[in-house]
Parts: C-alpha cells; sequence; structure tokens
C-alpha cells in the first residue's frame, strides 16, 4: 500500500505540471521521496548511475512508450534531459536492460506501472495536451505489449541464446546474395554486421568499424564492402527471400495448439524519412508534411491473439512532381500483400486505417473473400445520417449500402458508433452482415490495430540501420532486413513460450534490444 500511494503521488505531480508545461520539464525539480523502493544493487555494487534516476527514466519511458534505444538517442540529444533526471552521463540502451533486469525487482517494476499507466490514462480520460504521451490502448491491453519487457526468470540465458539461434537460422536460410564460393566473407557474416548496424543505430562505415573493433579486425566486411554486397539482392529477389523465410516461420508456430487459425490482420503504410535529392528517385514519395519526402512501404502482419508476426512485405511507388511514375493504385498494393499472406495462413477479417477507405480497397476485399472492417472518411451522406442520429437521440446505427466497380460487386454495412476516444461518433465499413446490437462491440476490435504501430516504432528503433544511400537495392533490403529482425525476436519469443504450460501471453520475455544483440554478437559461428 505504501508503495502505491507513493507512486500515485508521484502520478498526481506529473499529471498536474502536464497541464502547465512538457513532459520532460514535468521532471524537473521533482522532490519526491521513492523510499517505498529499494535499490536492489549493494551498497558496494559499482553503479555509479544514480538509482532516482534510472526509476524516473523508466517512469518516464513508460509513459512515451519509448524502446531502451529511444530513449537513450533522446538523451544524446537533449544533454538537459540527463540533467534534470540526475545522471552523470549519458547511460546506454544495455544500461537500461540490464538495471530493468538485474537492479529492478518485481516491488519497482510495479512502481514504475503505476506511476506511468497512472499519467497515461488522467491525460487522455482529462483530455490534456500531452502529445509524447503513449495511447491508452497500449497500457490497456497487457496481452499485447510490443515494447521492451521485463525477462522472464523461467528462461535461463543458455535456453534463451540457443532459441535465437534457431529462429535465426529458420529467418536467414533463404537469403542469398550470390556471391562466388570462394567470397572472402560468408554472406551470414553481412548478416550479423547489418544486425549490428541496426542495434547501434549507425550506417555501414562506422557500423563496419565498430563491428570489426568488438570482434577483430579480419572478421567482418569492410563499410564499402558491404553496401556493394547488399546491392547483390535485387528488389525482386528481396521480396521472393522474405515470402520464403515467412513460409518457414509460419511452419515452425503453425503446429502450435496456441496459434489460432484463422488469423485477424492489419494492413498499413509506413514512412522512412529522406532528405537528399529528389531526382531521379522513383520510390521517393511525398509526405503529409508539406516538404517532407520519404520512402515507403506496406506491410501485413498478423495481429490479435495470435503471435505477431509480419507476413508480407510491398514497396509503395507513387506518382511524384519529380517523376513519371503512374497513380498509385493502393487496392492493387493490398491486393498483393493478402495474396502473399494467404500463401502462409487463412486470413478472416482485415483492419486498415482510414486511408485505404476506397471503393476499389473494397471490392478487391471481397474478391480475395477477406473480410474487413474500414474506418471511413465522412462525406455528406454519412453526415447526413450522423444529423438524423442526434435528432433521433442514437448512440448506435447501421446503414445498408453496397459497391459497383469494374471489379465486381457486394452488398455492405456503414457501422455507425461510438468513438473510443469518447467524444463523438466513428463510421466503420464492413462486408459483414452486423447488426445495430452487435455493432459496437464488433468495432471495438479495430483496437487492436495498435500492435501494427508498435511493430513499426520496434523496427525503426531497434532493427533499422542507418543509411544515407540513393540506392533504392539498399533502402530496400535495410528495411526488409528489419522487419526479418523483428520477425525473428517474435519467434524467439513463442519458441521460448512453446512448452510453458498455460495460455500464451505475448507480451515477450526478452526485450527486442536483448534479441537483436544475441543475433549480432558470436551467434553465427566460424566455418
Amino acid at each position: 500500500m505504501r508503495l502505491l500511494c507513493e507512486a500515485y503521488k508521484l502520478g498526481i505531480t506529473i499529471r498536474n505540471n502536464l497541464k502547465e508545461t512538457a513532459l520532460v520539464t514535468t521532471f524537473d525539480n521533482l522532490d519526491h521521496s521513492i523510499d517505498a523502493i529499494e535499490d536492489g544493487y549493494p551498497a558496494w555494487h559499482p553503479a555509479p548511475l544514480s538509482f532516482r534516476a534510472m526509476v524516473l527514466s523508466f517512469v518516464f519511458m513508460e509513459i512515451t512508450g519509448d524502446s531502451y534505444a529511444e530513449f537513450s538517442r533522446r538523451l544524446t540529444r537533449q544533454p538537459e534531459v540527463v540533467t534534470i533526471l540526475g545522471f552523470n552521463r549519458v547511460p546506454d540502451e544495455s544500461a537500461f536492460s540490464r538495471a530493468w533486469r538485474n537492479r529492478f525487482d518485481d516491488a519497482i517494476h510495479e512502481y514504475v506501472h503505476a506511476v506511468a499507466h497512472f499519467v497515461v490514462k488522467e491525460v487522455h480520460d482529462r483530455g490534456i495536451s500531452a502529445p509524447e504521451v503513449r495511447p491508452k490502448a497500449e497500457i490497456l491491453n497487457d496481452t499485447e505489449e510490443a515494447a521492451d519487457s521485463v525477462e522472464d526468470e523461467s528462461f535461463s540465458q543458455e535456453e534463451i541464446v540457443q532459441t535465437t539461434r534457431l529462429a535465426r537460422d529458420h529467418a536467414f536460410r533463404h537469403f542469398d546474395s550470390d556471391r562466388a564460393s570462394n567470397a572472402l566473407y560468408e554472406d551470414t557474416q553481412f548478416f550479423e554486421l547489418q544486425t549490428f548496424m541496426g542495434m547501434v543505430r549507425c550506417g555501414a562505415t562506422q557500423g563496419a568499424t565498430r563491428f570489426q573493433y568488438r570482434r577483430g579486425e579480419d572478421y567482418g566486411p569492410h563499410g564499402d564492402t558491404h553496401l556493394r554486397t547488399v546491392k547483390q539482392f535485387e528488389p525482386d529477389e528481396l521480396v521472393d527471400g522474405f515470402n520464403e523465410t515467412t513460409d518457414r516461420l509460419v511452419s515452425v508456430i503453425a503446429s502450435e495448439s496456441s496459434f489460432r487459425r484463422p488469423v485477424t490482420a492489419a494492413i498499413d503504410i509506413t514512412t522512412i524519412p529522406y532528405y537528399g535529392d529528389v531526382e531521379e528517385m522513383p520510390m521517393v514519395s511525398g509526405t503529409k508534411a508539406r516538404d517532407g519526402r520519404a520512402f515507403k512501404f506496406a506491410t501485413l502482419s498478423i495481429i490479435g491473439q495470435n503471435i505477431p508476426l509480419i507476413l508480407a512485405v510491398e514497396p509503395v511507388r507513387e506518382s511524384s512532381e519529380w517523376d513519371e511514375n503512374p497513380s498509385n493504385q493502393i487496392h492493387r498494393t493490398l491486393r498483393r500483400l493478402v495474396r502473399r499472406a494467404k500463401e502462409h495462413v487463412p486470413i478472416e477479417t482485415v483492419l486498415c486505417d482510414r486511408e485505404f477507405d476506397s471503393i476499389q480497397v473494397f471490392q478487391t476485399l471481397s474478391n480475395l473473400d477477406v473480410n474487413y472492417l474500414i474506418p471511413k472518411r465522412v462525406s455528406s451522406s454519412e453526415r447526413d445520417v450522423l444529423k438524423q442520429m442526434e435528432e433521433d437521440d442514437q448512440e448506435v446505427a447501421v446503414e445498408s449500402a453496397s459497391i459497383h466497380v469494374q471489379s465486381g460487386s457486394h452488398p455492405m454495412r456503414l457501422l455507425y458508433v461510438p468513438s473510443t476516444s469518447g467524444e463523438g461518433t466513428a463510421v466503420f465499413a464492413t462486408n459483414l452482415r452486423v447488426g445495430p446490437d452487435e455493432a459496437e462491440a464488433f468495432c471495438k476490435r479495430y483496437s487492436r490495430r495498435w500492435q501494427i504501430e508498435s511493430e513499426y516504432k520496434s523496427i525503426k528503433g531497434d532493427f533499422l540501420a542507418k543509411t544515407s544511400s540513393k540506392d533504392y537495392r539498399v533502402r530496400l533490403f535495410y528495411f526488409v532486413f528489419a522487419v526479418l529482425l523483428y520477425n525473428i525476436w517474435r519467434l524467439t519469443d513463442f519458441l521460448l513460450k512453446a512448452d510453458v504450460d498455460g495460455e500464451m501471453n505475448y507480451a515477450p520475455v526478452i526485450t527486442a534490444g536483448e534479441c537483436v544483440e544475441l543475433v549480432a554478437s558470436s551467434l553465427i559461428p566460424h566455418d
């Protein structure tokens, strides 16, 4: 009780300060005691990093959803935050990982979660403007957390290492650069270097130098050699290799009773910012930001109560003012993703965001024989229904509609339900026969889609290496490889827990950072 009281007092102070200032500033001059929790390191332990600063850092990360790597980079970019928290230097991600596993006990874990989750709920429930605070849905579903989680002590380090090696072997087997058999370095050494670059978030030149310092000067390739090898992977070959790898990964998990089929899938498009020249760069697209430029990739992921895996990746090529690309047909991208994913598992329902609101998308999904739930943009016809609902004092309504395009037709429903934000009414399109009594409960399935945002956050924050290359082969390889590492992490977690009695819990038992460090460190043996 003392622990929780102290935690909530701290949470209340942070919440109150957030009404007046930014999140970082709320941590300045916090004078709250943390006497209810004790440092897990003894007095003689060589731990120069302040215990209080560590606790506050984890509260901050739990409020924002930052990974260890993201938070460490934040401290590097904002040295004033280092001082605010009470550090004498910037901790790296491994320091945070060790602290959470070794320095903090269950009481401290509970303390951190109590403070942070109170703040997140209060911010969203009270409508406090705090853009850095993570979505409320992410802390409400304990079984689907995709961020850094505490390591489960029921698994030994040896089990984790062996399982990571097994997952890596399944994933890397189908990638082949077609280099000469007498080449100086094996493909696996390039994969190991690429993993290391993603872990430390650097480019090929700096990454190769740091990697050689760590593993030995003769162990890995130089940065320019690495980039030349990456360019050996043609885009179509990369996508095909990823597809074959996915088939292998799914075959490993499909026999487990905890794997539910058919699956719910989420489709979305993510962006990787690009700041260079755009001339003769047909794969660079504009963004919602006026002057923004980015590479775009579409993915299809398993979500819900199944193991979170990304089943398909598709480059997005859009029409831009600097190229002669045809207008992007988003339904064609979606069709390729679903067809590829259906080679691995049956798909029951697809969730997309509002960007996919088009009659061509609806009909494409219907032709592929899958259900869909997609939020609708509100046009004049939807506004008329909303006005009538207000006059009739209705909270829920279902309207029948139909789609007629060149590729076919089908009946659909427009579902009008209370928004989960607590304000107004949300409108969804579906091809399922849903009545007014079940519409609101059915649309709550859409909240599962937040999982794909956590995937993107982890891919970009934990696995994606940096590059300034204008060569699209490099850009595509880096992204596909980062997705591959994400899947290795998730498969490792699944295999670790497959033999454990009880219902499968998909909160990971090792962090993304720990998994990628294992892949990059001595797992790939010398021949």
